[in-house]
């Protein structure tokens, strides 16, 4: 474990010791601002998405409540509207370099990390999630008359079975495509992407064919394969097709393998890809891994309840996007830092339960394993059924139901 965590206390400490923040104390960058820096502006929205802060209200009464972080931020008080008007006006290019300097600790820490066994090796899962905005207060960010809605284009690294984050994001508005936001998540890498049917695009495989980028991505059921040859499938599994194939009708496509297998439901999925060196069920296992993606965007969501907005200004929602992005990649740097095997959710309820307790207790925490007391399954005899006290207060009917026929006099 690093000096600077044993130097601190509270896990509120530990935690924002841990962000590279400063440079965002620089007298030049907060020119102009008396009282909140840059800093500790970043630092407060942080820990208010760690601990889950739903609403301006509640920063008030956790402020004032947390004097911790307000010494930590050496800062007396400050009111929820300059917060909210703060993180409204902060550059969001400040928010992503440090989002960046984040994602370099924790790849840092898990550059030993192999991706998946035995042979997939470090994946990069291609996709985008959407956030619902209200209409009446977000016209910018109209896409239809029953949708308004921003996006956030994420490139996620699989490092290995139980660690998985973003290492890049494009935020936009609801109607950039996925093509668009794609074209600046998928760069030349050791690692291979990972793209459902929105990415599938024949000019755009090209291009990565020729730029040696490794790929599996899903093709949609017009897309047609000119077989050229047929490998094969090997018995017992659900592979039904791998061949190298041209795709499309133009005939100017690189050849490419397509591997045809079914899910467990029997539904028929085509990928296409440059793994050529892996087995058929291998590739089909690689994209079964997409999935991970989907149960990331619904960690964010669920877990650090990233569909609770704090702004309905575009410059805000964007600040958002990095900030609850820096807090997840924070929750796996400290799940490295105390070397536990306990999943993010679980680090993340242990983070907000000991916040402001010593980091001691909150490692003791994340190493107690109850004590077994059961000596196993053993028959219990009956025991007489209790008698139900109802009290003299409740009124209760024990009989069946009867219509009331009364009728009126």
């Amino acid at each position: 474990m690093s000096n600077s965590i044993l130097n601190q206390n509270t896990v509120l400490r530990q935690c924002l010791s841990l962000l590279p923040t400063k440079d965002l104390a620089c007298p030049i960058l907060n020119y102009g601002t008396k009282k909140l820096s840059i800093e500790a502006l970043v630092k407060i929205f942080v820990i208010a998405q760690l601990d889950h802060w739903k609403s301006y209200p509640e920063f008030d009464i956790k402020m004032r409540a947390y004097k911790d972080l307000m010494e930590c931020i050496d800062l007396e008080s400050i009111s929820s509207s300059q917060l909210s008007r703060r993180i409204n006006e902060l550059d969001t290019a400040i928010l992503q370099n440090l989002f960046l300097k984040v994602v370099q600790m924790l790849e840092q820490r898990t550059k030993s990390f192999v991706g998946l066994p035995p042979n997939i090796g470090r994946l990069r899962i291609v996709d985008a999630t959407h956030i619902k905005l209200p209409p009446t207060l977000s016209n910018w960010a109209y896409v239809s008359k029953n949708s308004t809605m921003v996006k956030m284009h994420t490139r996620l690294v699989v490092a290995s079975e139980d660690i998985s984050f973003p290492d890049k994001i494009v935020p936009s508005n609801g109607r950039v495509t996925d093509h668009e936001g794609g074209d600046l998540l998928i760069e030349t890498s050791d690692a291979t992407y990972v793209m459902d049917r929105g990415y599938m695009d024949l000019y755009r495989m090209n291009e990565w064919i020729k730029e040696n980028i490794k790929f599996v991505v899903r093709l949609r059921k017009d897309v047609t394969a000119s077989i050229l040859e047929e490998y094969e499938v090997p018995e017992g599994t659900t592979i039904q097709r791998d061949a190298k194939v041209i795709l499309g009708e133009t005939g100017k496509m690189k050849p490419v393998r397509l591997v045809q297998f079914l899910d467990e439901e029997g539904t028929i999925f085509r990928v296409a890809t440059t793994r050529w060196d892996l087995e058929s069920t291998e590739v089909a296992e690689i994209y079964k891994n997409r999935w991970i993606i989907e149960l990331f965007f619904k960690w964010i969501k669920q877990s650090l309840r990233f569909v609770k907005i704090w702004s309905t200004k575009p410059q805000g929602i964007w600040n958002q996007m990095f900030i609850a992005m820096i807090a997840y990649i924070l929750t796996l740097i400290v799940k490295l830092e105390a070397n536990s095997k306990k999943k993010p959710l679980s680090i993340l309820t242990h983070i907000r339960t000991y916040l402001n307790r010593s980091w001691e207790e909150f490692v003791m925490a994340l190493d107690y394993k109850p004590k077994r007391t059961s000596k196993g399954r053993q028959k219990i005899p009956e025991k007489p059924k209790k008698e139900i006290i109802y009290g003299n207060v409740a009124l209760v009917n024990l009989e069946k139901k009867k219509r009331d026929r009364r009728k009126i006099k």
